[in-house]
């Protein structure tokens, strides 16, 4: 008989292995091991019995970089795959995981509906990052799963967002629960009909070094709405600023302050656009020590051909300073043009999800200064607002109240640096769950 040895987090002991409920609302702040905890309990189920899972992200693609990867880390770390006891099997295309007892963990993306209508057998569903996918999504998998016989499990993980997000509407305003978020983060774990909730903080990850949660603490100053989120755990009224952190500063002054950095990165990404929209070109230098942006130039101007935006004075000053320019690679033909005029440029990297990566990225910088020069970025990025849903009046986290080509511009300029994200920090902890 197989035995298994390994520390769990108290907190979190009689969620792993708590399997009496048809829902399991898992939510709370960064690095409180709410995924990890919900992983490890997984792979024991499918150890247990024979199991079908489907792990189900917003994008597809995410699962890379997050549920497969943690999968698959502490699949080879208990001693179960192809090097240890040979209990399990995985692979990377397509991503999935099988089981010598037939159990199966699959994964898709509410990004490919149509690929949801092959789905038999499921029996568990872990909705991971579930405030980032759409209500009608969910409540698709609630009409189009079921079994003759097993029970059906529904786990849903994430960090809160704002009040009017699905999630706690659908957990906590829905009628019938009558649910009180307090109660929940009062007594942590609470059993009401057939949900499960479960409230975590990074206090409750025991293998968490005291440096993470100071960097949590932090974010109190640059960041009160993030911090509610990724310190206190908490749903709440969700800030409509996209970048609160947003800081105009004289010119002269961001110049000081450039010169003074030891450790930085210049980036220049640029959005196309012609009649409606506009070419914007940003400018910034990254304070890679204290994760601060430092925005100090910007070129704004539409109703121009390319042609005619090459010879433009001030568009120039880009081919003589040599930037190496991060483009939107939705204009392969217009990237090809700058290339063949001089210009060092260089299709940025997008793909199904990228806007809300993009700004989730933008979001993490402790402070953003921008010059009092850059009237456009100041008038497009100050007071940048999230766009609602007209029916639902929730919040669209990678849509806007106006088209901000300055901000996409940043978007572009900033891809391939990555602003530390706490919450995919590993400190290599002994499967901390």
């Amino acid at each position: 008989m197989l035995q298994l040895k390994k520390e769990v987090n108290p907190h979190f002991y009689n969620y792993v292995f708590d399997w009496q409920h048809r829902f399991y609302f898992v939510f709370g702040g960064y690095g409180s091991s709410k995924s990890y905890n919900t992983a490890f309990k997984i792979i024991l189920k499918c150890l247990e019995e024979k199991r079908t899972v489907l792990v189900v992200r917003e994008v597809y693609d995410t699962h890379r970089d997050s549920t497969y990867s943690l999968l698959s880390e502490i699949i080879d770390d208990l001693g179960l795959g192809p090097e240890g006891a040979k209990l399990c099997k995985y692979s990377e295309s397509p991503m999935r995981f099988k089981f010598r007892n037939g159990s199966k963990i699959i994964f898709k993306g509410m990004d490919k509906p149509r690929k949801l209508k092959s789905i038999n057998g499921v029996t568990i569903v872990w909705l991971e990052e579930c405030s980032e996918i759409k209500y009608s999504g969910f409540k698709e998998l609630l009409g189009r799963l079921r079994h003759p016989t097993l029970p059906l499990h529904f786990i849903l993980t994430t960090n809160p967002v704002g009040k009017e997000n699905w999630c706690y509407k659908h957990f906590f305003a829905r009628n019938g629960y009558e649910v009180n978020d307090e109660d929940v983060y009062r007594q942590r774990v609470l059993v009401q009909h057939d949900v499960y909730f479960h409230h975590s903080l990074a206090d409750d990850n025991l293998f968490l070094p005291q440096d993470y949660i100071d960097q949590l603490d932090e974010m109190q100053s640059y960041d009160p709405d993030l911090w509610r989120v990724a310190r206190q755990g908490r749903f709440g009224v969700n800030g409509k600023v996209v970048l609160p952190q947003f800081q105009v500063m004289p010119h002269e002054w961001i110049v000081g302050k450039i010169a003074k950095i030891s450790k930085y990165w210049y980036r220049t990404g640029m959005d196309f656009g012609f009649e409606e929209s506009y070419n914007a070109v940003v400018r910034m230098v990254i304070d890679d020590e204290n994760k601060d942006l430092y925005i100090w130039w910007e070129y704004y101007k539409n109703g121009m051909t390319d042609a005619e935006t090459i010879k433009d004075p001030t568009f120039r000053e880009l081919k003589k300073d040599k930037d190496f320019i991060h483009a939107d690679s939705a204009e392969p033909k217009a990237i090809k043009f700058y290339r063949d005029s001089g210009y060092s440029m260089v299709a940025a990297e997008k793909f199904p999800g990228s806007r809300l990566q993009d700004t989730k990225k933008v979001k993490r910088f402790h402070n953003i200064y921008c010059s009092d020069q850059c009237v456009h970025c100041i008038a497009e990025m100050k007071e940048l607002t999230y766009k609602k849903d007209i029916h639902t009046d929730e919040l669209i986290y990678d849509e806007f109240n106006i088209d901000p080509h300055t901000f996409s511009a940043v978007w572009y300029g900033l891809s391939g640096y990555e602003v530390a994200d706490l919450k995919k920090q590993n400190y290599g902890f002994n499967i901390s769950i």
